[in-house]
Protein backbone atom coordinates (compact mmCIF):
# COMPACT_ATOMS: atom_id res chain seq x y z
CA UNK A 1 0.00 0.00 0.00
CA UNK A 2 1.29 3.50 -0.83
CA UNK A 3 2.46 5.03 2.48
CA UNK A 4 1.15 8.49 1.64
CA UNK A 5 -2.28 7.04 1.03
CA UNK A 6 -2.03 4.97 4.18
CA UNK A 7 -1.19 7.98 6.32
CA UNK A 8 -4.47 9.52 5.23
CA UNK A 9 -6.06 6.69 7.27
CA UNK A 10 -5.12 8.56 10.44
CA UNK A 11 -7.18 8.11 13.57
CA UNK A 12 -9.62 10.69 14.79
CA UNK A 13 -9.88 11.39 18.48
CA UNK A 14 -13.32 10.07 19.33
CA UNK A 15 -15.01 11.26 22.51
CA UNK A 16 -17.40 8.72 23.92
CA UNK A 17 -19.29 9.00 27.21
CA UNK A 18 -20.33 6.02 29.28
CA UNK A 19 -20.68 5.04 32.91
CA UNK A 20 -17.85 3.08 34.47
CA UNK A 21 -14.67 3.22 36.49
CA UNK A 22 -13.35 -0.31 36.96
CA UNK A 23 -16.33 -2.00 35.32
CA UNK A 24 -16.22 -5.65 34.35
CA UNK A 25 -12.55 -6.19 35.06
CA UNK A 26 -11.34 -9.58 33.91
CA UNK A 27 -14.80 -10.13 32.45
CA UNK A 28 -16.00 -12.77 32.59
CA UNK A 29 -14.61 -14.21 35.84
CA UNK A 30 -16.47 -17.41 36.64
CA UNK A 31 -17.91 -17.60 40.13
CA UNK A 32 -17.46 -21.37 40.09
CA UNK A 33 -14.39 -23.09 41.47
CA UNK A 34 -11.24 -22.81 39.33
CA UNK A 35 -11.23 -26.43 38.24
CA UNK A 36 -14.70 -26.15 36.74
CA UNK A 37 -13.63 -23.82 33.94
CA UNK A 38 -16.96 -23.51 32.17
CA UNK A 39 -16.70 -23.25 28.41
CA UNK A 40 -19.11 -20.34 28.13
CA UNK A 41 -19.99 -17.56 30.54
CA UNK A 42 -22.83 -15.14 30.22
CA UNK A 43 -21.76 -11.51 29.93
CA UNK A 44 -23.37 -8.34 28.70
CA UNK A 45 -22.56 -6.75 25.38
CA UNK A 46 -19.46 -4.65 26.06
CA UNK A 47 -20.27 -2.31 23.22
CA UNK A 48 -23.20 -0.97 25.22
CA UNK A 49 -22.93 1.60 28.03
CA UNK A 50 -22.32 0.07 31.43
CA UNK A 51 -23.33 1.30 34.86
CA UNK A 52 -21.69 -1.25 37.10
CA UNK A 53 -18.32 -1.82 38.67
CA UNK A 54 -16.79 -4.96 40.06
CA UNK A 55 -15.08 -4.49 43.41
CA UNK A 56 -11.92 -6.48 44.19
CA UNK A 57 -13.64 -7.75 47.33
CA UNK A 58 -16.63 -9.09 45.38
CA UNK A 59 -16.94 -12.51 43.87
CA UNK A 60 -17.80 -12.68 40.22
CA UNK A 61 -21.36 -11.75 39.55
CA UNK A 62 -21.75 -9.31 42.45
CA UNK A 63 -21.95 -5.77 41.19
CA UNK A 64 -22.20 -2.31 42.70
CA UNK A 65 -23.51 0.80 41.03
CA UNK A 66 -21.30 3.61 39.80
CA UNK A 67 -22.37 6.92 38.37
CA UNK A 68 -18.99 8.19 37.18
CA UNK A 69 -19.00 9.43 33.59
CA UNK A 70 -15.73 9.28 31.66
CA UNK A 71 -14.53 10.30 28.22
CA UNK A 72 -12.13 8.00 26.36
CA UNK A 73 -9.93 9.61 23.70
CA UNK A 74 -7.86 7.82 21.05
CA UNK A 75 -10.30 4.92 20.73
CA UNK A 76 -12.84 4.73 17.89
CA UNK A 77 -16.49 4.42 18.87
CA UNK A 78 -16.74 0.69 18.31
CA UNK A 79 -13.75 0.02 20.63
CA UNK A 80 -14.75 2.22 23.57
CA UNK A 81 -15.80 -0.86 25.54
CA UNK A 82 -12.22 -1.95 26.09
CA UNK A 83 -11.65 0.49 28.97
CA UNK A 84 -14.19 -1.50 30.97
CA UNK A 85 -12.03 -4.61 30.69
CA UNK A 86 -8.39 -3.53 31.12
CA UNK A 87 -6.14 -1.09 32.97
CA UNK A 88 -5.19 1.82 30.74
CA UNK A 89 -1.67 3.26 30.51
CA UNK A 90 -1.33 6.51 28.54
CA UNK A 91 2.23 6.97 27.22
CA UNK A 92 4.17 9.17 24.84
CA UNK A 93 4.23 7.47 21.45
CA UNK A 94 7.84 8.50 20.92
CA UNK A 95 8.73 6.22 23.85
CA UNK A 96 7.40 3.17 21.99
CA UNK A 97 9.73 1.46 19.56
CA UNK A 98 9.10 -1.50 17.27
CA UNK A 99 12.02 -3.90 16.75
CA UNK A 100 11.86 -6.07 13.65
CA UNK A 101 15.12 -8.03 13.79
CA UNK A 102 16.00 -10.81 16.31
CA UNK A 103 19.63 -9.71 16.50
CA UNK A 104 18.54 -6.21 17.44
CA UNK A 105 16.26 -7.77 20.07
CA UNK A 106 19.27 -9.55 21.58
CA UNK A 107 21.38 -6.39 21.57
CA UNK A 108 18.54 -4.55 23.28
CA UNK A 109 18.42 -7.12 26.10
CA UNK A 110 22.20 -7.13 26.44
CA UNK A 111 22.44 -3.35 26.57
CA UNK A 112 19.68 -2.93 29.12
CA UNK A 113 20.95 -5.78 31.31
CA UNK A 114 24.32 -4.06 31.43
CA UNK A 115 22.93 -0.68 32.43
CA UNK A 116 20.01 -1.42 34.77
CA UNK A 117 20.30 0.26 38.16
CA UNK A 118 17.50 -0.98 40.43
CA UNK A 119 15.55 -3.88 38.90
CA UNK A 120 15.59 -6.54 36.21
CA UNK A 121 12.51 -8.76 35.91
CA UNK A 122 12.64 -11.46 33.24
CA UNK A 123 9.69 -13.67 32.34
CA UNK A 124 10.02 -16.29 29.62
CA UNK A 125 9.20 -19.90 28.84
CA UNK A 126 12.84 -20.88 29.19
CA UNK A 127 16.45 -19.74 28.83
CA UNK A 128 18.61 -21.48 26.24
CA UNK A 129 22.03 -22.97 26.96
CA UNK A 130 24.16 -21.57 24.11
CA UNK A 131 26.90 -18.95 23.89
CA UNK A 132 24.57 -15.98 23.46
CA UNK A 133 22.46 -16.98 26.46
CA UNK A 134 25.57 -17.41 28.60
CA UNK A 135 26.71 -13.94 27.64
CA UNK A 136 23.36 -12.48 28.69
CA UNK A 137 23.55 -14.17 32.11
CA UNK A 138 27.18 -13.09 32.49
CA UNK A 139 26.37 -9.44 31.80
CA UNK A 140 23.53 -9.62 34.29
CA UNK A 141 25.71 -11.24 36.94
CA UNK A 142 28.42 -8.61 36.53
CA UNK A 143 25.87 -5.84 36.79
CA UNK A 144 24.28 -7.34 39.91
CA UNK A 145 27.71 -7.62 41.58
CA UNK A 146 28.51 -4.02 40.70
CA UNK A 147 25.15 -2.45 41.69
CA UNK A 148 24.23 -3.49 45.21
CA UNK A 149 20.76 -1.94 44.85
CA UNK A 150 19.93 -3.96 41.74
CA UNK A 151 17.32 -6.69 42.20
CA UNK A 152 17.17 -9.45 39.59
CA UNK A 153 14.22 -11.85 39.29
CA UNK A 154 13.66 -14.55 36.68
CA UNK A 155 10.34 -16.31 36.07
CA UNK A 156 10.51 -19.42 33.88
CA UNK A 157 8.42 -22.52 33.36
CA UNK A 158 9.33 -25.45 35.60
CA UNK A 159 8.89 -28.27 33.08
CA UNK A 160 10.52 -26.52 30.10
CA UNK A 161 13.25 -25.01 32.25
CA UNK A 162 14.08 -28.44 33.71
CA UNK A 163 14.24 -30.33 30.42
CA UNK A 164 17.50 -32.21 29.86
CA UNK A 165 20.63 -32.51 31.97
CA UNK A 166 21.94 -29.04 31.13
CA UNK A 167 18.98 -26.68 31.19
CA UNK A 168 17.72 -23.24 32.19
CA UNK A 169 18.12 -24.06 35.88
CA UNK A 170 21.79 -24.92 35.42
CA UNK A 171 22.29 -21.74 33.41
CA UNK A 172 20.97 -19.55 36.22
CA UNK A 173 22.54 -21.35 39.18
CA UNK A 174 25.71 -19.18 39.10
CA UNK A 175 23.55 -16.07 39.30
CA UNK A 176 21.66 -17.39 42.32
CA UNK A 177 24.87 -18.62 43.98
CA UNK A 178 26.86 -15.42 43.53
CA UNK A 179 24.09 -12.99 44.56
CA UNK A 180 21.62 -14.94 46.75
CA UNK A 181 20.31 -11.82 48.49
CA UNK A 182 19.52 -9.86 45.33
CA UNK A 183 18.95 -12.45 42.60
CA UNK A 184 16.16 -15.03 42.50
CA UNK A 185 14.69 -17.53 40.04
CA UNK A 186 11.04 -18.66 40.14
CA UNK A 187 9.85 -21.77 38.31
CA UNK A 188 6.12 -21.80 37.60
CA UNK A 189 4.61 -25.27 37.80
CA UNK A 190 1.13 -25.73 36.36
CA UNK A 191 -1.34 -27.05 38.96
CA UNK A 192 -2.79 -29.37 36.32
CA UNK A 193 0.32 -31.57 36.35
CA UNK A 194 0.04 -33.43 39.66
CA UNK A 195 -0.36 -36.80 41.29
CA UNK A 196 0.05 -39.95 39.23
CA UNK A 197 0.02 -37.95 35.99
CA UNK A 198 3.14 -36.04 37.04
CA UNK A 199 5.10 -39.25 37.56
CA UNK A 200 4.20 -41.07 34.37
CA UNK A 201 4.45 -38.32 31.72
CA UNK A 202 8.04 -37.98 30.45
CA UNK A 203 9.94 -34.78 29.78
CA UNK A 204 8.82 -32.75 26.75
CA UNK A 205 5.41 -34.44 26.86
CA UNK A 206 4.72 -32.97 30.31
CA UNK A 207 4.96 -29.52 28.72
CA UNK A 208 1.70 -30.16 26.89
CA UNK A 209 -0.25 -29.94 30.17
CA UNK A 210 0.38 -26.23 30.73
CA UNK A 211 3.15 -23.63 30.69
CA UNK A 212 4.23 -20.21 31.90
CA UNK A 213 4.38 -18.40 28.60
CA UNK A 214 4.55 -14.68 29.31
CA UNK A 215 7.51 -13.00 27.56
CA UNK A 216 8.21 -9.87 29.60
CA UNK A 217 11.55 -8.18 30.15
CA UNK A 218 11.56 -5.25 32.60
CA UNK A 219 14.65 -3.10 33.07
CA UNK A 220 14.19 -0.31 35.61
CA UNK A 221 11.26 1.75 34.23
CA UNK A 222 11.33 0.29 30.73
CA UNK A 223 9.60 -2.77 29.30
CA UNK A 224 10.52 -5.05 26.40
CA UNK A 225 7.59 -7.29 25.51
CA UNK A 226 7.76 -9.96 22.87
CA UNK A 227 6.68 -13.39 21.72
CA UNK A 228 10.32 -14.48 21.68
CA UNK A 229 11.92 -16.86 24.12
CA UNK A 230 15.50 -16.41 25.28
CA UNK A 231 17.48 -18.81 23.13
CA UNK A 232 19.85 -18.77 20.17
CA UNK A 233 17.23 -19.16 17.40
CA UNK A 234 15.19 -16.29 18.77
CA UNK A 235 18.35 -14.13 18.74
CA UNK A 236 19.38 -14.98 15.18
CA UNK A 237 16.95 -16.33 12.55
CA UNK A 238 13.54 -16.91 14.15
CA UNK A 239 11.16 -14.11 13.21
CA UNK A 240 9.04 -12.73 16.03
CA UNK A 241 7.66 -9.40 17.27
CA UNK A 242 9.24 -7.06 19.81
CA UNK A 243 8.04 -3.83 21.41
CA UNK A 244 10.11 -1.51 23.60
CA UNK A 245 8.32 0.85 25.99
CA UNK A 246 11.10 3.13 27.14
CA UNK A 247 10.77 5.09 30.37
CA UNK A 248 7.13 4.13 30.99
CA UNK A 249 7.28 3.65 34.79
CA UNK A 250 3.64 2.75 35.48
CA UNK A 251 3.49 0.14 32.71
CA UNK A 252 6.86 -1.32 33.75
CA UNK A 253 5.76 -1.44 37.39
CA UNK A 254 2.54 -3.21 36.45
CA UNK A 255 4.32 -5.99 34.60
CA UNK A 256 7.05 -6.21 37.23
CA UNK A 257 4.29 -6.84 39.78
CA UNK A 258 2.64 -9.44 37.54
CA UNK A 259 5.96 -11.31 37.38
CA UNK A 260 6.43 -10.98 41.14
CA UNK A 261 2.90 -12.21 41.86
CA UNK A 262 3.15 -15.31 39.67
CA UNK A 263 6.66 -15.87 40.96
CA UNK A 264 5.48 -15.84 44.56
CA UNK A 265 3.25 -18.84 43.83
CA UNK A 266 6.00 -20.65 41.94
CA UNK A 267 8.92 -22.77 43.17
CA UNK A 268 12.10 -20.96 44.11
CA UNK A 269 15.37 -22.27 42.66
CA UNK A 270 18.10 -22.85 45.22
CA UNK A 271 21.83 -22.70 44.61
CA UNK A 272 22.05 -26.52 44.83
CA UNK A 273 19.46 -26.93 42.03
CA UNK A 274 16.64 -27.96 44.38
CA UNK A 275 13.42 -25.99 44.76
CA UNK A 276 11.26 -24.77 47.63
CA UNK A 277 8.27 -22.57 48.31
CA UNK A 278 8.77 -18.90 49.03
CA UNK A 279 8.45 -18.13 52.76
CA UNK A 280 5.35 -15.97 52.26
CA UNK A 281 3.52 -18.71 50.32
CA UNK A 282 1.55 -21.49 52.00
CA UNK A 283 0.15 -23.26 48.93
CA UNK A 284 2.07 -25.67 46.71
CA UNK A 285 1.33 -25.90 42.97
CA UNK A 286 1.05 -29.71 42.84
CA UNK A 287 1.06 -30.87 46.48
CA UNK A 288 -1.59 -28.55 47.93
CA UNK A 289 -5.30 -28.83 47.25
CA UNK A 290 -5.97 -27.87 43.62
CA UNK A 291 -8.84 -25.49 44.34
CA UNK A 292 -7.01 -23.82 47.21
CA UNK A 293 -3.91 -23.17 45.11
CA UNK A 294 -5.81 -21.87 42.07
CA UNK A 295 -8.07 -19.68 44.20
CA UNK A 296 -5.07 -18.16 45.99
CA UNK A 297 -3.28 -17.28 42.75
CA UNK A 298 -6.43 -15.91 41.18
CA UNK A 299 -7.22 -13.75 44.22
CA UNK A 300 -3.72 -12.24 44.20
CA UNK A 301 -3.84 -11.47 40.47
CA UNK A 302 -7.38 -10.10 40.68
CA UNK A 303 -6.39 -7.82 43.54
CA UNK A 304 -3.51 -6.42 41.49
CA UNK A 305 -5.68 -6.10 38.38
CA UNK A 306 -8.48 -4.25 40.13
CA UNK A 307 -6.08 -1.82 41.79
CA UNK A 308 -4.71 -0.89 38.39
CA UNK A 309 -8.15 -0.61 36.83
CA UNK A 310 -9.23 1.72 39.62
CA UNK A 311 -6.61 4.21 38.35
CA UNK A 312 -8.13 4.40 34.87
CA UNK A 313 -10.22 7.46 35.66
CA UNK A 314 -7.24 9.49 36.81
CA UNK A 315 -5.03 8.29 33.97
CA UNK A 316 -7.61 9.03 31.30
CA UNK A 317 -8.12 12.43 32.87
CA UNK A 318 -4.42 13.12 32.32
CA UNK A 319 -4.69 11.91 28.75
CA UNK A 320 -7.62 14.24 28.04
CA UNK A 321 -5.71 17.18 29.48
CA UNK A 322 -2.71 16.28 27.34
CA UNK A 323 -4.98 16.36 24.29
CA UNK A 324 -6.46 19.68 25.37
CA UNK A 325 -9.91 18.31 26.17
CA UNK A 326 -12.24 18.72 29.13
CA UNK A 327 -11.54 16.82 32.33
CA UNK A 328 -13.36 13.56 32.87
CA UNK A 329 -14.17 14.50 36.41
CA UNK A 330 -13.09 17.70 38.12
CA UNK A 331 -13.50 16.27 41.58
CA UNK A 332 -10.42 16.50 43.76
CA UNK A 333 -10.13 12.74 44.19
CA UNK A 334 -9.78 12.17 40.47
CA UNK A 335 -6.99 14.68 39.83
CA UNK A 336 -4.00 13.32 41.67
CA UNK A 337 -1.18 14.86 39.63
CA UNK A 338 -0.61 18.59 39.32
CA UNK A 339 1.89 18.22 36.49
CA UNK A 340 0.26 17.46 33.19
CA UNK A 341 2.15 15.51 30.55
CA UNK A 342 1.27 17.28 27.29
CA UNK A 343 2.89 14.63 25.09
CA UNK A 344 0.57 11.71 25.80
CA UNK A 345 -0.74 10.44 22.46
CA UNK A 346 -0.79 6.65 22.87
CA UNK A 347 -2.62 4.29 25.18
CA UNK A 348 -1.64 0.74 26.17
CA UNK A 349 -4.07 -1.90 27.44
CA UNK A 350 -2.57 -5.09 28.95
CA UNK A 351 -4.67 -8.26 28.83
CA UNK A 352 -4.36 -11.55 30.72
CA UNK A 353 -5.27 -15.12 29.83
CA UNK A 354 -4.61 -17.73 32.50
CA UNK A 355 -6.82 -20.77 32.02
CA UNK A 356 -5.78 -22.65 35.18
CA UNK A 357 -7.05 -19.71 37.24
CA UNK A 358 -10.23 -19.05 35.20
CA UNK A 359 -8.89 -15.71 33.98
CA UNK A 360 -10.26 -15.30 30.45
CA UNK A 361 -9.82 -11.58 29.95
CA UNK A 362 -7.82 -11.82 26.73
CA UNK A 363 -10.07 -14.30 24.93
CA UNK A 364 -13.14 -12.17 25.68
CA UNK A 365 -11.39 -9.07 24.34
CA UNK A 366 -10.07 -10.86 21.26
CA UNK A 367 -13.54 -12.07 20.33
CA UNK A 368 -14.95 -8.58 20.78
CA UNK A 369 -12.16 -7.05 18.69
CA UNK A 370 -12.98 -9.45 15.90
CA UNK A 371 -16.77 -9.10 16.05
CA UNK A 372 -17.00 -5.32 16.54
CA UNK A 373 -14.68 -4.49 13.62
CA UNK A 374 -16.57 -2.49 11.01
CA UNK A 375 -17.16 -3.58 7.43
CA UNK A 376 -14.76 -0.96 6.03
CA UNK A 377 -11.87 -2.20 8.16
CA UNK A 378 -9.16 -4.74 7.48
CA UNK A 379 -7.67 -7.08 10.08
CA UNK A 380 -4.26 -8.59 9.53
CA UNK A 381 -3.63 -11.65 11.69
CA UNK A 382 -0.30 -13.39 12.12
CA UNK A 383 0.30 -16.70 13.86
CA UNK A 384 3.35 -18.92 13.67
CA UNK A 385 1.14 -21.90 14.46
CA UNK A 386 -2.37 -21.91 13.02
CA UNK A 387 -4.98 -23.55 15.25
CA UNK A 388 -8.20 -21.57 15.52
CA UNK A 389 -10.60 -22.47 18.28
CA UNK A 390 -14.19 -23.01 17.16
CA UNK A 391 -15.25 -19.79 18.90
CA UNK A 392 -12.67 -17.76 16.99
CA UNK A 393 -13.65 -19.47 13.75
CA UNK A 394 -17.24 -18.39 14.27
CA UNK A 395 -16.12 -14.84 15.06
CA UNK A 396 -14.10 -14.56 11.85
CA UNK A 397 -16.41 -16.49 9.53
CA UNK A 398 -19.89 -15.59 10.76
CA UNK A 399 -19.88 -12.67 13.20
CA UNK A 400 -17.26 -10.31 11.77
CA UNK A 401 -17.83 -7.94 8.86
CA UNK A 402 -14.15 -7.04 8.40
CA UNK A 403 -11.81 -8.22 5.66
CA UNK A 404 -9.00 -10.50 6.82
CA UNK A 405 -5.48 -11.42 5.85
CA UNK A 406 -4.24 -14.40 7.89
CA UNK A 407 -0.49 -15.05 7.94
CA UNK A 408 0.97 -18.35 9.16
CA UNK A 409 4.19 -20.32 8.83
CA UNK A 410 4.89 -22.40 5.76
CA UNK A 411 5.99 -25.91 6.83
CA UNK A 412 9.56 -24.95 5.89
CA UNK A 413 9.33 -22.04 8.34
CA UNK A 414 7.89 -24.18 11.12
CA UNK A 415 10.21 -24.54 14.09
CA UNK A 416 9.39 -28.26 14.39
CA UNK A 417 10.50 -29.10 10.85
CA UNK A 418 12.98 -31.97 11.01
CA UNK A 419 12.35 -32.68 14.69
CA UNK A 420 12.80 -36.23 15.93
CA UNK A 421 9.92 -38.54 16.74
CA UNK A 422 6.31 -37.40 16.92
CA UNK A 423 7.33 -33.71 16.96
CA UNK A 424 8.51 -34.09 13.37
CA UNK A 425 4.88 -34.51 12.28
CA UNK A 426 3.79 -31.20 13.80
CA UNK A 427 4.28 -29.17 10.57
CA UNK A 428 2.01 -31.64 8.77
CA UNK A 429 -0.55 -31.30 11.57
CA UNK A 430 -0.67 -27.54 11.12
CA UNK A 431 -0.98 -28.02 7.36
CA UNK A 432 -4.04 -30.17 8.00
CA UNK A 433 -5.58 -27.52 10.26
CA UNK A 434 -4.94 -24.81 7.66
CA UNK A 435 -6.40 -27.00 4.91
CA UNK A 436 -9.59 -27.65 6.87
CA UNK A 437 -10.03 -23.92 7.51
CA UNK A 438 -9.38 -23.07 3.86
CA UNK A 439 -12.01 -25.60 2.77
CA UNK A 440 -14.44 -24.10 5.25
CA UNK A 441 -13.83 -20.67 3.71
CA UNK A 442 -14.60 -22.05 0.27
CA UNK A 443 -17.80 -23.79 1.36
CA UNK A 444 -19.04 -20.74 3.26
CA UNK A 445 -18.37 -18.29 0.44
CA UNK A 446 -16.02 -16.22 2.62
CA UNK A 447 -12.93 -16.49 0.41
CA UNK A 448 -13.63 -13.06 -1.08
CA UNK A 449 -13.38 -11.52 2.40
CA UNK A 450 -10.70 -13.71 4.00
CA UNK A 451 -7.30 -14.52 2.47
CA UNK A 452 -4.61 -16.84 3.84
CA UNK A 453 -0.85 -16.41 3.43
CA UNK A 454 2.21 -18.47 4.32
CA UNK A 455 5.49 -16.98 5.54
CA UNK A 456 8.59 -18.47 3.96
CA UNK A 457 12.12 -17.10 4.10
CA UNK A 458 15.25 -19.15 3.38
CA UNK A 459 16.86 -20.51 6.58
CA UNK A 460 14.38 -18.64 8.82
CA UNK A 461 11.55 -19.88 11.00
CA UNK A 462 8.39 -17.93 11.82
CA UNK A 463 7.06 -17.34 15.34
CA UNK A 464 5.36 -13.94 15.04
CA UNK A 465 1.84 -13.35 16.34
CA UNK A 466 -0.19 -10.23 15.98
CA UNK A 467 -3.35 -8.40 15.04
CA UNK A 468 -3.36 -5.13 13.15
CA UNK A 469 -6.58 -3.33 12.33
CA UNK A 470 -7.06 -0.25 10.19
CA UNK A 471 -9.90 1.56 8.50
CA UNK A 472 -10.51 4.87 6.79
CA UNK A 473 -11.32 6.58 10.07
CA UNK A 474 -9.29 4.79 12.70
CA UNK A 475 -6.16 2.83 13.44
CA UNK A 476 -5.78 0.28 16.19
CA UNK A 477 -2.78 -2.00 16.52
CA UNK A 478 -2.59 -5.01 18.76
CA UNK A 479 0.53 -6.85 19.81
CA UNK A 480 -0.19 -10.49 20.61
CA UNK A 481 2.46 -12.23 22.64
CA UNK A 482 1.88 -15.81 23.43
CA UNK A 483 2.89 -19.37 22.83
CA UNK A 484 2.74 -21.13 19.50
CA UNK A 485 -1.05 -21.13 19.45
CA UNK A 486 -1.11 -17.36 19.43
CA UNK A 487 -4.36 -15.54 20.01
CA UNK A 488 -6.32 -18.26 18.25
CA UNK A 489 -5.28 -21.56 19.81
CA UNK A 490 -7.10 -23.81 22.22
CA UNK A 491 -4.06 -24.27 24.37
CA UNK A 492 -3.29 -20.57 24.85
CA UNK A 493 -6.89 -20.00 25.87
CA UNK A 494 -7.15 -22.88 28.31
CA UNK A 495 -3.76 -24.16 29.50
CA UNK A 496 -0.99 -21.55 29.56
CA UNK A 497 -0.25 -18.23 31.27
CA UNK A 498 -0.34 -15.47 28.66
CA UNK A 499 -0.34 -11.70 28.51
CA UNK A 500 -0.72 -9.34 25.56
CA UNK A 501 -0.86 -5.61 25.02
CA UNK A 502 -3.20 -3.57 22.85
CA UNK A 503 -1.73 -0.30 21.58
CA UNK A 504 -3.87 2.53 20.19
CA UNK A 505 -2.07 5.64 19.01
CA UNK A 506 -2.46 8.92 17.17
CA UNK A 507 1.33 9.31 16.96
CA UNK A 508 2.08 9.34 13.22
CA UNK A 509 5.63 8.01 13.54
CA UNK A 510 4.46 5.06 15.63
CA UNK A 511 1.63 4.37 13.19
CA UNK A 512 4.17 4.19 10.37
CA UNK A 513 6.34 1.82 12.41
CA UNK A 514 3.39 -0.45 13.09
CA UNK A 515 2.36 -0.43 9.46
CA UNK A 516 5.88 -1.19 8.24
CA UNK A 517 6.21 -4.01 10.76
CA UNK A 518 3.07 -5.71 9.48
CA UNK A 519 3.91 -5.00 5.85
CA UNK A 520 7.40 -6.44 6.25
CA UNK A 521 6.05 -9.74 7.57
CA UNK A 522 3.56 -10.11 4.73
CA UNK A 523 6.20 -9.26 2.12
CA UNK A 524 7.88 -12.62 2.81
CA UNK A 525 4.67 -14.56 2.19
CA UNK A 526 2.72 -16.17 -0.62
CA UNK A 527 -1.07 -16.47 -0.81
CA UNK A 528 -2.72 -19.84 -0.13
CA UNK A 529 -4.79 -21.16 -3.03
CA UNK A 530 -6.60 -24.36 -3.86
CA UNK A 531 -3.38 -25.69 -5.40
CA UNK A 532 -1.34 -25.18 -2.21
CA UNK A 533 -2.51 -28.35 -0.49
CA UNK A 534 -2.18 -30.53 -3.58
CA UNK A 535 1.61 -30.14 -3.75
CA UNK A 536 3.47 -33.33 -2.99
CA UNK A 537 5.30 -31.94 0.05
CA UNK A 538 1.99 -30.76 1.52
CA UNK A 539 0.25 -34.13 1.57
CA UNK A 540 -0.65 -35.00 5.16
CA UNK A 541 -0.04 -38.60 6.34
CA UNK A 542 -3.19 -40.54 7.09
CA UNK A 543 -2.27 -41.18 10.72
CA UNK A 544 -1.83 -37.44 11.32
CA UNK A 545 -5.30 -36.74 9.94
CA UNK A 546 -6.66 -39.54 12.10
CA UNK A 547 -5.28 -38.24 15.43
CA UNK A 548 -5.75 -34.50 14.78
CA UNK A 549 -9.24 -34.23 16.39
CA UNK A 550 -7.75 -35.65 19.59
CA UNK A 551 -4.37 -33.93 19.83
CA UNK A 552 -5.20 -30.45 18.53
CA UNK A 553 -6.26 -29.34 22.03
CA UNK A 554 -2.59 -29.65 23.04
CA UNK A 555 -1.41 -27.28 20.26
Amino acid sequence: MNITKWLWWRPRVVRCVYHSTVTQVLDPIPSTSPHTRPQQQHHHDPTMPDTTTLSPSHDAGEETASATTIHCPLLPTNFQWIVRHCPAFPVNGSKVRVITDPQEFYRELLSRAGSASHRISMSSLYLGTGKLEKELVSVMSERAALCKDLRVHWLLDFTRGSRGDFNSRKMLQPLVSSCPETCSVSLYHTPDLRGFLRHIIPQRWNETIGLQHMKLYVFDDSLVISGANLSNDYFTNRQDRYFVFDDCPELAQFYHTIIETVGKFSLRLRANDTTSLYPETCVHPFLSDYNKYCSSVKAALLNLWNKECSKNLSRLNQLLKSLGQTDIDKSEECITDTKINHSLDTIVFPTLQMGPFSITNDSVITKKLLTTAESNSRIQLASGYFNLTEEYMQCVLQQSQANYGILMAHPRANGFLGARGFAGAIPAAYTQLAKLFFERLQRGGASNRISMFEYQRPRWTFHAKGLWESSTVQYLSMLILSFKLSLTGWRSVNRDLETQVIVATRNTDLQVELHHEQERLYTSSTEVTGQTFTERERLVPYWVRLVMPIIKVFF
